[in-house]
């Protein structure tokens, strides 16, 4: 993850403001990727009318969905702006993310080039791959606050877009045309929410709950096909619809790209995108592939539905953080659980098991830290150091939120049907007010659950898992020790900023001078980043008892190697769910509503 901090306004940063009326005129946006000389993408942009009010030329600081500052302007490598008879105007760059136009009247025509995120260097603050632009011979991605600003005021105006590209390319993407073969968008938000991945693709396509699913797959050696994941994707689709009844879109796209690098997923409106490293196609792959899906799928609930006004009109211009991250991570990541137990995609015990490891990674951070400060911190350095377990506390919370619900309405209604009901009351185009929520959520429901939300939202109380699990006839253990011999090398790691940092250092290892926090650089010699993270830990399962191995870390800018020998240890079993053997008719009863869809 990327850590990232708050900027403030300070005499050099001019905001750009909002129109009120929403501007008719299109921007019209061309995109010459046949030239993809010095990983850069040539952008033109056609525009008419512009006044003072739009003298400022805005890229994005940060984007829907990613929580990161990115500071998009520090790609643009050029920027001219030109009147109508192609007579070049006065531009000044007057922040990071800002141009200034002397003669916004005058300005017909405005031509950048901007490098690519993937591969360009920079200090601070690199977006994640996922989220970020990349031009390759054979096939270009585009996140569009990657590639598009807009002019201050503007925001709000349509977008037209003709991107030119070799003949032989496919395009995936959830934009659709318009007679003139451009791509089209309501508005800046649209485009940014649409990425586009261009080149030599593979496409499967099927019907579900009555929208058209569409796969578009780019595959480095053609080891992996739209249709392999599209097939093993199916079920999944199906019990998405199941859980949310019917689905909120019509008309919804799957973007995967597999080369070299494995960074993970950014959810969107109408689409997802997903950056996985390449390997060999197998049913370990295609179903990693699905459970990741499941999460990106059901955003069509969360925040698509149902957001607050801070997602409705998002600020691309200074991060503006939400108390609710926990609503469109938390119960996203558990309705990707829960929808897959509910159509029998999962099984009980690889749910618990699931649980279990959200725990663990819970208890690896900072228990005090609430969810609703994790929401509004999440721009910050502090809270970018939190920002994984709005993943982990965050399902486990909603997890225990549905049970709550379904004991308090006597098996009646739980999590499940008060979303469905709260993606009804809003919708798409009508938010929630930001600060309310919690009482309309409340008012909706039951008074309970405003002491449920203080507690374990607002605050960060210790989770009641045996109490409520309890409620199921399940019981939960801290730990269950096995009996198991097995090998340990005492030392656990979390990603952060984009770099390793232990989080666990055995006794052993602190012997030799190692610490919590440490930055975890090799292993036996070999770099970890996140290109090689994946084969350390392929040859770190396969350590026995006895080997030696060696850690480099850094620490206040001084490389430090630690030797260490692999031991051996007994398997303790943490965090267990398990099934009562004694629960009593009424457990019974509230599980059998609990695992399935009402």
């Amino acid at each position: 993850m990327k850590l990232v901090r708050l900027f403030f306004l300070g005499t050099a940063l001019l905001v750009a403001r909002f129109s009120l009326a929403k501007p008719t005129t299109p921007l019209v946006y061309e995109v010459n990727l046949n030239d993809r000389t010095d990983d850069q993408f040539k952008v033109t942009l056609h525009v008419t009318g512009l006044t003072a009010e739009n003298a400022i030329y805005q890229f994005a600081s940060t984007a829907p969905g990613t929580y990161q500052v990115m500071d998009i302007g520090r790609y643009v490598r050029s920027f001219k702006a030109f009147d109508a008879k192609g007579r070049e105007l006065k531009t000044k760059q007057v922040s990071t993310n800002q141009w200034k136009f002397d003669q916004p009247q005058k300005v017909s025509t405005v031509q950048y080039s901007i490098a690519e995120t993937w591969d360009t260097p920079v200090n601070e603050h690199k977006p994640y791959n996922m989220c970020g632009t990349s031009i390759e011979k054979d096939h270009v991605l585009i996140n569009g606050q990657g590639v598009f600003g807009y002019p201050g005021g503007m925001q709000n105006a349509p977008i037209d877009l003709k991107i030119d590209f070799p003949a032989e390319w496919s395009v995936g993407t959830a934009l659709e045309k318009n007679d003139k073969g451009y791509f089209t968008a309501a508005n800046y938000d649209r485009i940014v929410d649409s990425p586009i991945l261009l080149g030599r693709l593979t496409k499967a396509t099927t019907t579900v709950a009555g929208a058209q699913i569409d796969v578009y797959t780019y595959s480095k050696n053609d080891k992996i096909k739209s249709d392999q994941l599209l097939t093993n994707m199916q079920s999944m689709l199906t019990a998405a619809g199941q859980f949310l009844k019917q689905l909120p879109v019509k008309h919804y796209t799957f973007l995967y790209h597999f080369e070299d690098q494995d960074w993970g997923a950014w959810e969107h409106s109408y689409s997802s995108e997903y950056v996985i490293k390449e390997e060999e196609f197998s049913k370990k792959l295609a179903d990693n592939m699905t459970s990741i899906a499941a999460h990106e799928f059901f955003h069509v609930v969360t925040p698509l539905n149902i957001h607050s006004e801070i997602i409705q009109q998002f600020n691309f211009v200074t991060p503006t953080p939400s108390e609710h991250l926990w609503l469109y991570e938390g119960v996203t990541e558990w309705a990707s659980d829960a929808m897959q137990l509910r159509g029998q995609i999962m099984d009980l015990p690889t749910y618990f098991d699931e649980q279990s490891q959200k725990i663990a990674y819970d208890k690896s951070l900072d228990t005090t830290y609430s969810l609703s400060k994790l929401g509004l911190t999440c721009y910050t350095d502090e809270g970018q150091r939190q920002y994984g377990n709005i993943y982990a506390r965050g399902a486990l919370v909603a997890g225990l939120l549905d049970i709550r619900l379904l004991e308090l309405s006597n098996g009646k209604r739980g999590l499940r049907e008060v979303i469905n009901e709260l993606a009804t009351t809003y919708g798409p185009n009508q938010a929630f007010p930001e600060k309310e929520f919690f009482t309309i959520f409340t008012q909706k429901t039951y008074p309970e659950i405003a002491d449920f939300f203080n507690r374990y939202i607002k605050a960060a109380e210790p989770l009641p898992f045996s109490e409520y699990y309890g409620k199921l006839g399940i019981t939960y253990a801290l730990s269950v020790p096995t009996g198991q011999k097995v090998p340990s090398m005492g030392m656990g790691a979390s990603l952060v900023d984009n770099k390793f940092l232990l989080r666990t250092v055995g006794d052993s290892l602190r012997k030799a001078g190692l610490q919590e926090k440490d930055e975890w650089i090799a292993y036996n010699g070999k770099p970890v980043t996140m290109e090689t993270i994946g084969a350390i830990q392929d040859e770190m399962k396969q350590q026995k008892a006895g080997d030696v191995y060696e850690l480099t870390v850094k620490r206040d800018g001084q490389e430090i190697r630690a030797k260490s020998t692999v031991y051996e240890k007994e398997l303790v079993r943490n965090y267990q769910f398990q099934l009562d053997p004694q629960a009593t008719p009424q457990q019974l009863q509230l599980r059998e509503v609990w695992q399935r869809n009402l």
